[in-house]
């Protein structure tokens, strides 16, 4: 009789068939093992996972837009109503606050996430189609008749998990079977919302292999699983390390990889915004910097303020914060150890040391601001831009702008950057000149606020340059762009209309916009 936790394989919560080994979540908080054990599977386990979403493939590409839609639906309502029971497991495993960070901000988020998934399905939004008369040509963004495999992170137990996530939604939107991943720093929370998914999936008339889940697995696995050509994509979110393996191994069998890697979302303050609000910037500052223990893809890693009276104001100002905030909880020992291994790489390559440093009992780091002179960042670019996964940010001294600019120019590629300028428009010539080089080499270029809110809006771009991300046309955020990470390009030439996918037959399926001979229209077209 097994003694872990079931894994849910082809329709069916059962034993894994071959773990050796265990785990069990961590009570960040207290550094106190917590809840039950989980079992670590081997190939047997993904090789039934990985049959059992081939299998389903095709039904799923062939299901009705309505059940999918429904399905999402469901499953948005069901999170909703066990919001009680999810954000309890999520704060025991997590210790993220209940309030507001995981009822109010992030579960909300995980179902409206469904819910526009679920929007983009009904009208056909998603797929993107065209349609040329002239040549009699047709296209749009199709299912890819494959499994998609999602690596959730460990820092989002509702909105990247990887069985309820924007990854997750974005997949099945497209009509492709997932095999989840769940973090091990929350496999109760990633389990709850697994059981929640499979009852709505039950209840959909959908194939029961099209949603799956495996609680962890050994890097060899995990590498081996990633270069299965079974695998239609990959959707990861986590370090540049993990991901960089895995995508290697991806890449030799030709399998898409989409994958979120790292980024330290540098942040310019401009001379007159600094004159305007310099105390106000350096609070604001902090609370970003802290929020969430620093543990967010769109920290503010790094800050570029001006020499001058008014930037050492703003320096003073920013150290007594940090100075002053007691440690922060983080989610393991191995986030512990990796931020203190990051913080002394910083002062290694020529960082001083303004405030905190140290780790403190348990999983917990003191919120720690470093200090660097431009010209020591652009001789050391590198390595003073590298992430550190916490409540650790540096802050870098510029010349004059023209000295911004250059900094801006040597930065690799970030989810987002940030310029605050002045209310008066006085910095807009020298927000030019900066934004010249910092435009390429972000995803979100953000105005007078800090990075770490991410919108869900159809606007939003969640994803940059290598190697923030490993693509910089798709966005991990954002339906429907999200959902296109997803999906083949079809093209149908000649072909009968009775015989085309709905959204590209002669009659308009039900308002669908269509971009017909270069004029997006929901019309019918006629003879």
């Amino acid at each position: 009789m097994s003694t872990f936790e079931p894994v849910l394989i082809a329709g069916s919560w059962r034993p894994s068939a071959d773990a050796q080994d265990g785990f069990r979540a961590n009570d960040p908080a207290r550094a106190e093992a917590i809840g039950p054990s989980f079992p670590v599977s081997g190939r047997a386990d993904i090789e039934a996972a990985l049959r059992a979403a081939s299998d389903a493939a095709d039904a799923l590409a062939n299901a009705a837009p309505s059940h999918i839609a429904d399905f999402l639906d469901a499953y948005a309502a069901a999170i909703d109503a066990d919001a009680d029971r999810l954000v309890a497991l999520a704060h025991a495993e997590t210790a993220l606050p209940a309030e507001p960070r995981l009822r109010s901000v992030e579960l909300p988020r995980t179902s409206n996430q469904l819910r526009q998934a679920a929007q983009a399905v009904r009208g056909y939004a998603w797929t993107d189609p065209v349609i040329d008369t002239r040549n009699g040509l047709r296209a749009h963004r199709a299912p890819l008749h494959k499994p998609v495999l999602v690596f959730g992170p460990n820092n989002f137990p509702f909105a990247f998990n990887a069985i309820a996530g924007s990854d997750f939604a974005s997949a099945i939107a497209a009509r492709n079977p997932v095999i989840a991943k769940a973090h091990p720093s929350h496999p109760a929370t990633s389990q709850r919302l697994a059981q929640l998914a499979h009852d709505a999936l039950k209840a959909s008339g959908l194939p029961a292999s099209a949603v799956q889940m495996l609680y962890h697995f050994d890097n060899a696995q995990g590498l081996a699983l990633a270069g299965d050509t079974r695998l239609g994509a990959i959707g990861f979110t986590g370090s540049r390390a993990g991901g960089l393996a895995l995508k290697a191994a991806a890449d030799k069998a030709g399998v898409p990889m989409y994958a979120e890697l790292s980024s330290v979302n540098p942040v310019f303050v401009l001379p007159g915004a600094l004159a305007e609000r310099g105390d106000a910037l350096a609070q604001e500052f902090f609370n970003s910097c802290t929020m969430g223990s620093g543990q967010f893809c769109t920290n503010p890693g790094v800050l570029i303020v001006p020499q001058g009276a008014a930037g050492d104001a703003f320096v003073h100002t920013a150290t007594q914060w940090f100075a002053g905030s007691p440690p922060k909880v983080l989610f393991s020992h191995g986030v512990q150890q990796n931020l203190a291994r990051a913080l002394a790489d910083l002062l290694a390559a020529g960082a001083e040391l303004l405030a905190g440093g140290d780790s403190a009992t348990g999983y917990q780091f003191q919120p720690s601001l470093l200090l660097v002179d431009g010209e020591v960042f652009l001789a050391h670019a590198q390595a003073l831009q590298a992430e550190a996964f916490g409540p650790v940010s540096l802050v870098v001294r510029s010349a004059d702008v023209q000295a911004m600019a250059a900094i801006a120019a040597a930065f690799e590629g970030n989810l987002t950057g940030t310029i605050y300028r002045a209310a008066d428009g006085s910095d807009d010539a020298q927000w030019q000149t900066v934004a010249a080089n910092l435009r390429a080499r972000v995803g979100r270029l953000i105005a007078n606020k800090m990075p770490t809110g991410v919108a869900v809006s159809p606007a939003m771009n969640h994803g940059g340059p290598y190697p923030s991300t490993s693509h910089a046309g798709f966005t991990a955020v954002g339906m429907p762009a999200a959902i296109h990470r997803f999906t083949a390009l079809h093209s149908y030439d000649g072909v009968p209309d009775a015989l085309l996918p709905p959204e590209l037959r002669d009659r308009n399926p039900g308002g669908v916009q269509r971009l017909i001979d270069g004029h997006w229209s929901d019309r019918d077209i006629t003879a």
